[in-house]
Parts: structure tokens; sequence; C-alpha cells
């Protein structure tokens, strides 16, 4: 019969410090990303496993035994530690069962609006290289000289340029349109890599970069996951260090327009704006959401909303997940909760009634910007930018077409259940 044993490509990860739960769990990273949540008893298993890779005398279970055994005072048995593999570790996809068999494979968990469709364009090592160049601008002297060059060029941006006569001559020009969106798609890039200097500059190693859907818009990532081995600051500074970063490059832009005087450099200014607000907004899965949840130190708030509205507004007892979370995280959460239901749902209730006018919208614009495509003299520019302008169009309709689409899928399921026999 086979030892059991920790599966290959399991990494602990360790406390959660200043987390919201009222007993801190232990982190583990499974190889597809997940993170799990062990209480102390669990990640000392795992622990225990881990350390059993040389070959011994002493059976691996008895060697676990032993080791929770003096770990928590209290006696265990390989009968207990067999019970704990099958029964708790091995159907969370981290360790094999008490006969050595393997586990079928742990299903990854949905998150409600999560990152999807991930491929990997830098891995972890080149990340960690291109970190390291950027690290040093989170030394506190340079981030408080550049935060307040910042603030100085907000001021001198608005009161004196006009931003609106900017972007009526950029968008007259197709190469002007395409030329702001690789400057957009370069503020992106940057922004991704303030989050893995962020790491880099708290002394944990960033993951892979690279690009994926977000709903239906793409997107680029970086795997912060270690981030979770740092105390609340540093995970804040990991969440803010995007934005951050977008704020640097706006200087660049600001610098090279003070230059050059290009509009083009205005209206590619104002795209990493809206860049920044968008990430800053704390509902979706942007930097704000993570801010707030590195904040009161719960990775996942959405999971809570079901139990929050039925405790504030239903005003059913606690579950169990309530009571696991300190008092101030739950308020925290709460007012998260009752602030984001009511906003989504008005939100979500405007675009639908507006949806038929947006709809016609869209589509005269659509066909405008194709019979124009080539009036300008640059046919072949002109058509790309067409083509990039129609996309960026039709996007939020398929977005609210997607994140319709489940909640009408559950309400039809939910339809067929009371009216089956």
């Amino acid at each position: 019969m086979a030892s059991p044993a920790l599966l290959t490509g399991i990494e602990l990860v360790g406390e959660f410090e200043d987390s919201g739960y009222r007993e801190p769990p232990n982190l583990v990273c499974r190889p597809d990303g997940q993170i799990v949540r062990l209480p102390a008893l669990l990640y000392q298993v795992v622990r225990a496993l881990g350390g059993c890779g040389q070959p011994d005398r002493e059976p691996v279970m008895t060697r676990v035994a032993g080791h929770l055994s003096r770990e928590t005072g209290r006696q265990f048995t390989a009968e207990h530690v067999a019970f704990l593999l099958d029964k708790k570790l091995a159907p969370l996809g981290l360790t094999t069962y008490s006969d050595g068999s393997l586990p079928p494979p742990a299903p990854k968990t949905d998150p409600f609006l999560a990152f999807r469709f991930r491929l990997a364009v830098l891995p972890e090592r080149a990340t960690w290289f291109l970190s390291g160049l950027f690290a040093w601008l989170f030394r506190p002297l340079l981030v408080t000289v550049a935060l307040g060059t910042f603030v100085g060029g907000e001021v001198w941006l608005w009161s004196t340029q006009d931003t609106g006569a900017a972007l009526q001559t950029v968008l007259s020009s197709p190469a002007s349109v395409l030329l702001v969106l690789v400057l957009a798609v370069a503020s992106c890039v940057f922004h991704e890599m303030g989050h893995g200097a962020a790491c880099r500059y708290g002394g944990v190693r960033p993951g892979e970069m690279g690009c994926g859907i977000y709903l239906v818009w793409p997107a680029f990532y970086t795997d912060i996951t270690n981030s979770y081995r740092l105390g609340r600051a540093g995970r804040i500074r990991a969440d803010l260090g995007g934005v951050y970063f977008n704020a640097l490059f706006v200087l660049g832009l600001l610098a090279l327009y003070g230059v050059t005087g290009s509009p083009l450099l205005l209206v590619a200014i104002l795209s990493v704006h809206l860049e920044m607000f968008q990430q800053l907004l704390p509902t979706l899965r942007f930097d704000g959401y993570y801010i707030v949840a590195d904040l009161v130190g719960i990775p996942d708030l959405f999971k809570y909303i079901g139990p929050i509205v039925k405790r504030v507004v239903l005003r059913r007892p606690q579950d169990d997940r309530l009571r696991a979370l300190k008092r101030w995280p739950q308020i925290v959460v709460a007012v998260w909760v009752m602030v984001l239901v009511p906003a989504l749902v008005l939100q979500l209730g405007m675009v639908v009634a507006n949806l038929p006018q947006l709809v016609a919208t869209d589509w005269q614009t659509v066909n405008l910007l194709v019979a124009n495509a080539g009036a300008d003299g640059y046919p072949v520019l002109g058509t790309v930018a067409a083509c990039l302008q129609v996309v960026l169009l039709t996007l939020p309709i398929a977005g609210l077409a997607l994140a319709l689409w489940r909640p009408a899928r559950s309400l039809v399921r939910l339809a067929r259940r009371c009216a089956g026999p």
C-alpha cells in the first residue's frame, strides 16, 4: 500500500496576517492557483506531509500523528490522520487519500465576476526581473515626491488646458486615435508592472503576467497571490501599485506634452485618468475592490452578500460565515454590501431601460464609422481605427448580455423546479 503524500505543486503560504477572521486561517496554494484557507490543525497536517519526503522506517501516518501531538499538545493516532486526509484534505485537492491513491481533480471555485480565459505572457522569472527594475519607486520619499508632483500636474492640466478641443482634434484623425489606443495599452501594461514591483518591494515574489477577459473586455493581469504573505499595509501597497504607476505614466505624458504640445498626449492622459477611476471602483473586481478586501482582511467579499442581506434586511440570525468574522470587518462588509447591491440594481435598471436607445445609437454610429472609414485620405488607418471604435461600442452591450445571462438562467431553473411535480 502506498503512503499518503502532499500533491505535487502545493505551496504553503502561511498564516493570513491581519485577517478579518476571529481565528486567522492558514493559506495553501494549489497548482491551479486556487488559494485554500485551512484551520490550524489541517495546515499542520499539510505541513507535516510536506516534510515527509525523506524515507524513514517509521510509517508516514505515524510520523504525522506524532508531529500533530507535539504541536497541539493533544494525542493523535494514525487513524485520526487518515480521517483528516480522507474527509478533509484529499477532497480539497491538497493530498492523496490515506491509502496513497490520488483524489479526483478538485473543482476550482468560480467566483462571481471573476477574471477568465487567462493567457500567461511573461513567466514568473521575467516578472521578477522586470519588477526589480521598478521596485525602488516605492521608497517613501520617492512616493511622496511623485504624488506631490502628480497633484501639481493635475491642477495645471485642468485649470489651463482645453482638453475638449484636444479630444475633437484627435477623433478627427485615425492615426491619432490609434496612437492614443497604443498609449492606453502601454499604460495598462505599466499598471500591471506596478503591482509586481510593489510585491517585490514588500519582499514577496510576483507571479506571471498576462492577459485575459473580464466579462467581455480584454484586460491585463499580474498574479500577486504571494501578497497574502504580507501584512495589511503590504497588501494594500500591492493593490495600489498599479494606480500609482498610472500616475507616474501621466507624469511622463505631461512632460512630453510640455515639450511637444501635441493634443494627442492630452487625450492619452484623459484615457489614463479613466483607467485610474475605473480601477478604484470598489464594486467589480478592480483594484478598489481588493483594497477594501485587504483592508478588512477578507479575501472574497462577494460571498458575503447573501448572509449580509439575510441578516440586515430579512433580520435572520447570523450564519456561520458571519460569526467567523471579527466585529469591525463585519461592519465594513455590511456597509459595502448595502451600498453595492442598490448601486448595482440601479445601474442595471438604468442600462436595461435605456438599452433600446443605446443599441439604436450604437448602430447609427457604427454605420457612420464604416461609411467614413477611408474619407480622410488614410484608407488603411481609417479602417483600422473604425474597426477598433466599433469593437469599443459593442463591448458594453455584449458585457451587459453576459452579466444578465447567469441570473436569467438561474431564474429559469428556479421556475422549472417550482413548476415541476
